[in-house]
């Protein structure tokens, strides 16, 4: 039987994969929780997806640059985008069983300065990196991006929206848990000054997308906390499938 060149290229798709690193929010695979990201500082290669799975409370993901920690890069430079998730409030989605999740592709390997915009999540301490570089610039590390926040002014500040103070968008403020502040010291990196990742949602409807709720380690998936990572097949193993009904 001979096969037509779309089955062949859908065939040599079926090996492709995405490599799937996951950060928990608010809460850890030890079932910790706290103002936290787990892990709070990830290398990420280009074409990696980053999956943020919210487990607890109402939080967000937002990208901000070295040097004004708790402010949406969007607002400082009006031109990039930036990452941003929206507030994500578990308890609706577990009412479902669900959890929300929040997915970002990594587009080069410049550092990402994640924290969450939710009331003073980020002064306390809820922040994170992608791909830090302290040997291009020992300063800009994560220690001192906390460092730095601490004396951020300003709240539950979205991309677009430089006021602060109220509750405007952010539903509950509802905490994860205790104050704990985290973050390896050996990170640093530029000042996020151009968009290095663009935002995949995972239903590719513009919002995010929900998964079995369990523990930040649970067997029920094959992605788990902590760094872990999975290999997702590409679309051409869907491809594949279609040409095979034909045959």
């Amino acid at each position: 039987m001979q096969f037509s060149s779309v089955f062949l290229a859908a065939l040599a798709g079926v090996a492709q994969a995405v490599d799937v690193q996951v950060v928990s929010v608010g809460k850890s695979a030890t079932n910790q929780t706290g103002l936290k990201f787990w892990p709070s500082s990830i290398k990420a290669e280009v074409g990696t997806m980053v999956q943020f799975q919210f487990w607890v409370g109402n939080h967000t993901v937002t990208q901000s640059n070295f040097d004004n920690p708790c402010i949406p890069i969007n607002n400082i430079n009006s031109s990039i985008e930036g990452i941003y998730s929206g507030y994500q409030p578990v308890e609706a989605s577990a009412d479902k069983s669900m959890i929300p999740t929040f997915s970002v592709t990594i587009k080069d390997e410049k550092p990402l300065w994640i924290f969450c915009s939710q009331g003073k999540h980020c002064q306390g301490g809820m922040s994170m990196v992608i791909n830090e570089n302290t040997s291009a610039n020992a300063s800009r590390s994560l220690a001192n991006y906390q460092k730095l926040a601490e004396s951020a002014t300003g709240s539950n500040i979205v991309p677009g929206d430089s006021s602060s103070g109220d509750d405007n968008n952010s539903g509950d403020d509802n905490n994860s848990g205790d104050d704990n502040n985290s973050g390896d010291d050996n990170n640093s990196g530029n000042d996020g000054s151009s968009p290095t990742a663009s935002t995949t949602i995972d239903s590719g409807s513009g919002s995010s997308t929900s998964a079995p709720t369990g523990t930040p380690a649970s067997t029920e998936t094959t992605i788990t906390a902590g760094g872990s990572r999975m290999m997702v097949p590409t679309t051409a193993l869907f491809a594949l499938v279609a040409v095979f009904a034909l045959l």
